[in-house]
């Protein structure tokens, strides 16, 4: 779990490096060094239970750090959706970067199929204000991820950040 939260990292990293407005790529930038802290931190606790063994204190202690990298991945993606939704510019030719950029061009692109589907059904109340019952949610940037089948089989299970891994190999 702390390997895959260097994945999002590094697609934060790159999002913010290509984001057009610069609040959105500072936010993102900050979401980025905090999971990498909460990764480390969890990569830490990870090796001392596996030194010091069964105690429900450590187990708690490394529950608590897994929650934690799940909500701080959680804010970077959301800093990711609103960098996609500000702009991003023109990725070079790393392919990873070209990889991030297809991925967010997707997801916005299902953003605004959602958002049209939403603005042709008139489920608006008399304020036009969007009704809350029956209506679909918007896509988001997990969902987008937790929907995308594995790359490849010979993907290790926990990767090392290394060359020719790239950020979208895995399930995020």
């Amino acid at each position: 779990i702390a390997s895959d939260g260097q994945v999002v990292i590094k697609f934060g990293t790159i999002l913010a490096k290509h984001c057009l407005d610069q609040r959105c790529s500072m936010e993102l930038l900050r979401a980025a060094e905090h999971t990498q802290s909460v990764s480390s931190q969890l990569g830490i606790v990870a090796r001392v239970k596996a030194v010091t063994g069964e105690s429900k204190a450590s187990s708690e202690l490394l529950v608590s750090n897994v929650q934690n990298l799940l909500r701080a991945v959680q804010h970077v993606l959301r800093a990711a959706e609103a960098a996609c939704v500000k702009g991003l510019g023109q990725p070079s030719a790393d392919p990873e970067e070209e990889e991030v950029a297809a991925f967010c061009q997707q997801w916005r692109k299902n953003l605004t199929q959602h958002r049209a589907k939403e603005a042709l059904n008139s489920d608006r109340d008399e304020l036009g204000l969007r009704k809350t019952r029956g209506a679909k949610a918007e896509p988001t940037l997990m969902s987008l991820v937790q929907e995308q089948p594995p790359r490849s089989r010979n993907v290790p299970k926990h990767p090392n950040p290394r060359k020719g891994h790239t950020v979208m190999d895995r399930h995020l």
